[in-house]
C-alpha cells in the first residue's frame, strides 16, 4: 500500500434504539483488519446521511424515500405506550388506541410511527424529541406511543409502558446507496442476514479451474473399434467355444431321442 492510498475502512450508521452490538461483534472477528466506525444519526437524517456518503450503510426506520436507496427489512417491533407506574394503564397488560382517546398523548417531532388517526388528544406543542416527551411524560402532562426499544432506551424507574394493539408498528432495515453495493456492504449483508463465514452468498466466488483427466478414451475407443479387448473379448471366445454347431447339435439330439424311443418300441410286452 502506497502512502496515498487510504486503508479500508466501514462506516455504519444507525438510528435510536437500535442495538448493533451483536453485528458489530461478529464483524470485529470475521475482518479484524477493517475496523468499523459506528455513527449516530436520528431517523430523520438517515436517508439523507447514507445518500451524501456519510456512511457505507445504516439501521433505519422505514419508511423512508427509497430513491437511490436499497434497503433490506430485518424485524418489525411491538409498538407501546409510555405512562407513569401510578397511571391506570399500567393496572393492565395491554391497551388499544381507543383506551387512550381521553388521554393527552404526546406528539414528538422525530416520531417514526405512520399513523393515520393519531390517538388520544394532542397537546398544546409538539415535543422537539422523543427524549423531551418522556420528561412530560415524568412530569405528568401526557402519554408517549413509541416504538418498543425507544421506550427501552429512554426508561426511568417511574415509568412503565404497556403494548397498543392496534397501533402501527415499526420496521427496522439495513438500507445503503443502491449504487455503492460494495464488497463490505455485502460482508456486511451475509452478517446481518446470519450468514455463515463459509457461505457463497456473500462475495462473489471466482469460477474454479476445471480439472483436466487423462485423455485416455481416445485409445480406447480406437482399440475398441479393431478389435475385442479384455473381459469382453474373453466372454466372445467363451461363448464361441462353448456352442455347437447346429448341424452337429441338431444330429446329436435326433440320434439321442431317436435311440431311446427305438428302444423302447424293440422291448417285447409282457403276455399275459
Amino acid at each position: 500500500m502506497t502512502g496515498s492510498e487510504v486503508p479500508p475502512s466501514f462506516r455504519l450508521a444507525y438510528v435510536p434504539g437500535v442495538t448493533p452490538t451483536k453485528w458489530v461483534r461478529i464483524w470485529n472477528e470475521r475482518l479484524p483488519g477493517i475496523p468499523l466506525a459506528l455513527v449516530a444519526v436520528s431517523a430523520a437524517e438517515a436517508p439523507g446521511l447514507l445518500r451524501d456518503g456519510g456512511a457505507d450503510a445504516g439501521f433505519v426506520r422505514l419508511p423512508i424515500d427509497r430513491t437511490d436507496l436499497s434497503a433490506i427489512p430485518l424485524y418489525t417491533e411491538t409498538t407501546v405506550v409510555v405512562v407513569p407506574k401510578d397511571h391506570l394503564v399500567a393496572a393492565v397488560d395491554e391497551v388499544s388506541a381507543e383506551d387512550l382517546a381521553d388521554e393527552i398523548v404526546l406528539h414528538p417531532l422525530d416520531d417514526t410511527l405512520d399513523w393515520e388517526t393519531r390517538p388520544g388528544r394532542p397537546a398544546n406543542a409538539r415535543p422537539d424529541t422523543t427524549a423531551d416527551a418522556v420528561e412530560l411524560v415524568a412530569a405528568g402532562i401526557g402519554l408517549l406511543v413509541v416504538p418498543q426499544s425507544l421506550a427501552r432506551l429512554h426508561h426511568r424507574r417511574d415509568l412503565t409502558y404497556r403494548p397498543v394493539l392496534d397501533a402501527p408498528e415499526s420496521r427496522v432495515a439495513l438500507s445503503w446507496p443502491e449504487d455503492e453495493t460494495t464488497d463490505l456492504v455485502e460482508d456486511f449483508i451475509g452478517i446481518v442476514r446470519g450468514r455463515t463465514v463459509n457461505s457463497s452468498r456473500g462475495r462473489p466466488t471466482p469460477p474454479q479451474p476445471k480439472r483436466e483427466r487423462p485423455d485416455t478414451g481416445g485409445a480406447r475407443r480406437k482399440q475398441a473399434a479393431g478389435q475385442p479387448t479384455g473381459k469382453s473379448a474373453g466372454n466372445s471366445t467363451r461363448k464361441s467355444a462353448g456352442k455347437s454347431p447346429r448341424s452337429g447339435s441338431g444330429g446329436s439330439k435326433g440320434g439321442a431321442q431317436g435311440g431311446s424311443k427305438g428302444g423302447r418300441r424293440g422291448k417285447p410286452g409282457r403276455r399275459s
